[in-house]
């Protein structure tokens, strides 16, 4: 089997869209599947990871040519908006392209089952949920001491600490953030990652003027990293994993701070429906509700380590292993039955 394993505009984005292409790029390997990251209608199979017009253009040759397509549904309208300037406005065009672009796939994988539900309302399209998965690899080291006071040392952290790893968004829950901390004013609170959508000159000039107001009025028990080089220094650094994001397809540093045995605060969102309130997380609607739930899990170091054993638990079914296979069966039932 040869995967033409295309991802359009693949050196500017970043972030969980960027890593979930690593991650299948990885299976590929580990399963001994060839593959190249060109379109390229001479493979056995081609797989879109973001469906910009050159990627559209491939899958309709694609389909006229006979070889299966697959989509991954990164994207929706929805997930689009409240993420960098202009954004919102891009949106509302964002959903009637997506819905012909998605339709142009003999396959669908959605990397949870909320976004399967919302893409449904774009097409017909046949779907399949596979998690975009989570490579423990990649947090070797979190729980060495060193690493832990090297992270609290460089941020000036005092543990029991709240933070989050993702893009510095709106959507992201930015706002409901600043404001716990500010609640919350005994409490170090960090956000790890990108203060812009994609890093560099070009992150700079999309991201929103709101983003920018909210990280520059935060209080000084808030900080916001920037890019850190070594992503499992802020897993060790943190100790309760706070994700108020509005929208989400899956939200991959959930899944990796849940392996670490980190407990997740989250919204109460369709997204996390999988997640029991109490046992595998604590969810709240609102910045009250929020800080009622952190204050819980910081004054309670029993029940941090309950709540974040059982959310190490539960992140076994999302390893690359467990996902892997099913992405792969993906590939074969396809190339099989377009042989046949």
């Amino acid at each position: 089997m040869r995967v033409s394993h295309y991802f359009e505009w693949e050196r500017f984005v970043t972030g969980g869209q960027a890593q979930s292409v690593r991650n299948q790029r990885r299976v590929m390997d580990d399963h001994g599947i060839e593959y190249t990251t060109k379109p390229d209608l001479s493979a056995d199979l081609l797989h879109l990871n973001n469906m910009g017009p050159r990627s559209t253009y491939y899958a309709a040759r694609a389909r006229r040519a006979g070889v299966p397509v697959v989509a991954h549904t990164h994207q929706t309208a929805a997930d689009f908006e409240n993420s960098f300037a202009f954004s919102n406005v891009l949106a509302k065009p964002m959903r009637p392209y997506l819905e012909r672009a998605y339709s142009l796939a003999d396959v669908l994988v959605c990397p949870s089952e909320h976004n399967r539900a919302v893409v449904a309302e774009y097409t017909d399209t046949p779907t399949r949920v596979i998690s975009n998965g989570f490579d423990p690899a990649k947090l070797a080291g979190h729980d060495d001491p060193a690493l832990r006071q090297e992270y609290l040392d460089r941020y000036d952290l005092d543990p029991p600490v709240v933070f989050n790893v993702a893009h510095v968004l709106e959507r992201k829950g930015l706002a409901t953030f600043v404001e716990t901390a500010r609640r919350m004013p005994d409490t170090d609170f960090v956000w790890f990652g990108y203060l812009n959508p994609t890093g560099g000159f070009l992150g700079q000039f999309l991201q929103s003027s709101a983003s920018k107001r909210l990280v520059e009025s935060a209080p000084e028990n808030c900080t916001f990293t920037g890019y850190v080089e070594d992503i499992a220094g802020a897993f060790a650094a943190g100790d309760v994993f706070y994700f108020p994001t509005h929208n989400e397809n899956e939200g991959m540093a959930l899944l990796e701070a849940m392996s670490v045995g980190a407990p997740p605060v989250v919204r109460s969102i369709d997204t996390y429906e999988w997640l029991a309130e109490g046992e595998t997380c604590r969810k709240a609607d609102s910045v009250e509700g929020f800080e009622a739930a952190l204050r819980d899990l910081l004054d309670d170091p029993d029940e941090r380590e309950r709540i974040g054993a059982n959310a190490r638990e539960k992140s076994a079914d999302f390893t690359l292993d467990t996902v892997g296979e099913s992405l792969v069966g993906l590939y074969r039932d396809l190339t099989e039955n377009a042989t046949d």
